[in-house]
């Protein structure tokens, strides 16, 4: 079985499906590009809603696009089948006011910007189908070399692609890391898969914010009904979670990680005298660090 039995036995025509596989250049993107697959639609879409001439002809004549993300070398991961309903073309202007385009940027993406060689950029209109939407993260298809070609007519017969696997579970809600592997940006906080929500729902602790820009860090702790992800979303929202110190820096610079977890049943008083240790050891209190006591 390959993706072209799978359109046909949907009745729709493998020669009208242009098949893109994504894989950004940008690290950062490359990254969380499945977080937003998963999280964020609407801003995976923005990623493939526009495209470089030669790619803007291709979908100029398709009927359907089929978006899978680089999965491994020589495989793709499904993400949706989205039908083209037309396009139109748009300025760096207003390409770079379009929201998603703005989240984009933060993880790195280049974009189309105004010093591009190009005046105007096409902006496909692309709607998802629900063709195998039940598949979305967990089937993954042979990708024909070479791995650098990321698009491809789903009919011809050198494009076969056989459906390698169906996994039990999403490849875009990642694996778990270690606690004490977790580092994450701001941004990425903002767009963290489901399996790593509900573990940091979880988990109590003493976590570290590092900001790149000033090279210092800030000691706090996690308990009660918040706990770390509570605390983490509330810098996402707000930018300083409402502490002196980190109000006056830009939050785009901060890391999170994790330093200590604690039990759920810790009395509360023994979780701030473990972050006062930490802010002792690391040296966080001012000037020295960002924390005010």
């Amino acid at each position: 079985m390959n993706l072209k039995d799978l359109l046909l036995g949907k009745n729709i025509d493998p020669q009208h499906v242009l098949v893109l596989r994504h894989r950004p250049l940008e690290p950062k993107l490359n990254k969380v590009l499945p977080w937003l697959a998963a999280e964020s639609p609407d801003v995976f879409n923005a990623y493939q809603q526009t495209q470089t001439k030669q790619v803007e002809k291709a979908m100029k004549r398709a009927t359907y696009i089929a978006a899978f993300i680089g999965h491994e070398p020589l495989k793709a991961l499904f993400i949706g089948l989205y039908s083209v309903t037309g396009w139109k073309q748009i300025t760096p202007k207003e390409y770079s006011q379009i929201p998603a385009n703005v989240e984009l940027k933060s993880f790195g993406h280049e974009g189309f910007t105004e010093e591009s060689s190009r005046s105007s950029i096409l902006w496909f209109d692309l709607e998802l189908t629900d063709f195998s939407a039940h598949w979305k993260g967990k089937l993954i298809v042979n990708w024909p070399p070479l791995d650098r070609n990321w698009y491809r007519w789903a009919d011809k017969p050198n494009n076969e692609m056989p459906v390698l696997a169906i996994l039990e579970d999403s490849a875009l809600d990642v694996a778990m890391p270690e606690w004490h592997a977790i580092d994450l940006t701001w941004d990425e906080l903002r767009v963290i898969p489901r399996r790593l929500k509900s573990k940091l729902s979880e988990w109590r602790g003493i976590y570290y914010i590092f900001d790149t820009s000033v090279g210092k860090g800030y000691v706090g702790s996690a308990y009660g009904e918040s706990n770390l992800l509570g605390r983490w979303l509330n810098y996402a929202h707000s930018g300083d979670g409402g502490n002196r110190l980190l109000r006056q820096l830009d939050s785009r610079n901060f890391r999170f990680t994790i330093l200590q977890r604690v039990s759920p049943d810790m009395e509360d008083r023994d979780v701030i005298r473990l972050e006062s240790s930490w802010k002792q050891r690391l040296h966080t209190r001012e000037p020295c660090g960002l924390n005010g006591n």
